[in-house]
């Protein structure tokens, strides 16, 4: 068994990371948290998985780890999010390239991708190809995901900014995918029955609720991705009508939504003449959280109705 060194040595990595813990708590960070966030950073500069940190933390620090280490300990402690911090973040099992040009990949999305692959299944039996758009792509942790777990479909994945599109691009490329096509335009653009499945998380923090958020989120995810406007319904109200057109018959809409939105959702998605609502399914800490559709087809008892 590997021993603590002795007193007055270098401090050890787990030395480091129980200092920045201390830090970062100093800086108003949850203990709990800022204990996480070390741990995070520390093995993302050594490049050790967590077994790694189990066998190595009581080890030294090999030359140059505590610079490095404490100018990202800064950084988080300025409440820049970890994700920025590394570059990375876990979405579906696999792990995303990430800048500050695109949001953050957060486990409720992952909940519009489990709702977009039964969709996926229910169109394939009746396609020779199923035909899918993620709107507003961002990481194009969507888009890459679903054409990675269902392989043979045809993805297009839209965005407005070329900054996230280059960021997309790039996650297609390090987890082998070649067939989603990216472009740029708003939603999706002026396809008329081209889909048979729209999916988007789109921008839906309502203006009003900027200085609500917490500072990792507000003061340095892109603002382009978060707000949708007074309400934070905006595009949505946009993206209804012109999912409608872009689905052939039978198609389906997934899109992630707020969790306090789901009756003015729910109005919206009525208005649509050739939607049929299904349901507004809840992410883990049961919230409502993803609106799903389906053109031309009556409600199905496959999803709940939240509230009803």
């Amino acid at each position: 068994m590997r021993g603590r060194p002795p007193s007055g040595a270098a401090p050890t990595v787990a030395a480091l990371v129980d200092r920045a813990a201390r830090a970062l708590g100093a800086a108003g960070r949850p203990a709990d948290s800022s204990r996480m966030d070390a741990e995070v950073l520390a093995r993302h500069l050594l490049g050790w998985d967590r077994a790694g940190w189990l066998t190595h933390m009581h080890e030294r620090p090999p030359a140059g780890f505590t610079e490095a280490f404490d100018a990202a300990v800064a950084r988080r402690a300025r409440r820049e999010p970890v994700a920025y911090i590394t570059g990375i973040r876990e979405f579906y099992g696999r792990p995303f390239r990430v800048t500050p040009d695109v949001l953050i990949p957060r486990p409720e999305t992952e909940r519009v991708v489990d709702e977009a692959l039964r969709a996926i299944d229910e169109r394939r039996p009746h396609v020779a190809r199923v035909r899918v758009v993620d709107v507003g792509t961002g990481s194009g942790c969507i888009a890459v995901t679903l054409a990675l777990e269902r392989p043979g479909i045809e993805v297009v994945a839209t965005d407005v900014s070329p900054a996230a599109l280059a960021v997309a691009r790039r996650n297609a490329a390090d987890l082998g995918v070649a067939d989603v096509r990216f472009v740029e335009e708003p939603l999706v653009g002026g396809a008329i029955g081209a889909y048979d499945l729209v999916v988007s998380n789109p921008p839906y923090v309502a203006e009003q609720s900027r200085q609500e958020l917490m500072p990792d989120v507000r003061d340095y995810e892109p603002p382009i991705a978060l707000f949708g406007g007074p309400d934070g319904l905006e595009v949505l109200r946009s993206l209804l009508p012109r999912a409608e057109r872009a689905l052939d018959p039978g198609g389906w809409l997934v899109v992630e939504i707020g969790s306090d939105q789901d009756e003015r959702v729910r109005r919206l998605a009525a208005e649509a003449t050739s939607l049929s609502p299904i349901g507004i399914e809840p992410d883990l800490a049961c919230h409502p959280r993803v609106l799903v559709a389906r053109r031309g087809a009556p409600p199905s008892p496959r999803l709940r109705i939240i509230g009803r």
